[in-house]
């Protein structure tokens, strides 16, 4: 089965059919990707300026309402890029509201992403390298069950695609790693809260998700052996996962728009298949 599905919107503000909204939303809670390929995100003159000034940043530039944008150099204009973070943010919650409306009341506005820098033979530890399949968390900002729903658009204005890897359904990726999980520490958990290494409390939920995400990350032997398939998403189209259940790993690209939505599992429409569920059956345990 393939790990994509195709949906042909043309305009961030359209809302798409009956039919197109439940197959994006069977889609994207089986753990499928949804394509927009025909969905760019058209940057104002000004604004083309920010591809060439940014190089040197590091590899992920994010904004936030609250607090703007951080992670970029001294030589980039940061109240350019805050509009363009604001406005794509903008674009994104439109898209959702036609495209999957039973989420929108429940949708809780994450940190967007500007990622400038080519990911191909980027340094890095083993635990930041994005080019191997993983699944989504956050060290230092707990979801306590919340799903991850991504938007991403690739900008790239010569042509290059971003290309990524999809790998094995979460349930058998579970199914893998939980084993030789390590037990959360719930002492450990208060210490990180306390300390401000959290923004809130590590739920076990969150702390079975980091090990997944780095057990996966360190095991090459799995890496190599998992079924995976490539996808290369043209510049001019936008796509959109929940990062928490579909593994994937970034392989090459180059600037690219990304904004977070947290979304409650009540929210959904088959919570069975969120990644707290199938962890709560998988420990028999809640989780969070």
């Amino acid at each position: 089965m393939s790990k994509l599905i195709d949906i042909p919107l043309r305009h961030w503000h359209a809302s798409g059919s009956a039919a197109q909204q439940a197959a994006a939303l069977q889609a994207l809670e089986e753990g499928q990707v949804v394509l927009l390929p025909a969905l760019g995100f058209p940057l104002q003159q000004e604004e083309h300026a920010l591809l060439e000034g940014v190089a040197g940043s590091a590899k992920n530039i994010s904004w936030e309402p609250a607090r703007g944008v951080r992670g970029h150099d001294d030589a980039c204009d940061a109240s350019l890029l805050a509009a363009l973070m604001q406005r794509y943010a903008g674009h994104t919650q439109r898209l959702l509201a036609g495209l999957l409306p039973g989420y929108v009341p429940h949708l809780q506005q994450g940190k967007g992403s500007f990622r400038p820098v080519e990911i191909a033979g980027r340094a890095t530890s083993w635990r930041k390298d994005d080019t191997r399949l993983h699944v989504g968390s956050f060290p230092s900002a707990p979801t306590q069950g919340r799903r991850i729903l991504r938007v991403f658009t690739n900008i790239h204005p010569r042509g290059a695609p971003r290309v990524w890897k999809l790998g094995a359904p979460f349930e058998q990726v579970a199914q893998h790693f939980l084993p030789v999980a390590k037990r959360p520490q719930p002492v450990l958990a208060a210490l990180l809260q306390w300390l401000h290494v959290t923004k809130s409390r590590r739920t076990p939920y969150d702390h079975y998700m980091l090990q997944l995400h780095d057990a996966m990350k360190a095991d090459l032997d799995y890496q190599a052996q998992v079924e995976q398939q490539t996808h290369a998403f043209a510049p001019g189209q936008t796509w959109i996962v929940f990062s928490d259940a579909v593994s994937h790993a970034a392989l090459r690209g180059q600037h690219a728009l990304e904004q977070t939505w947290l979304l409650p599992v009540r929210a959904m429409a088959a919570p069975h298949k969120s990644p707290l569920a199938i962890l709560e059956r998988q420990l028999q345990r809640p989780l969070a």
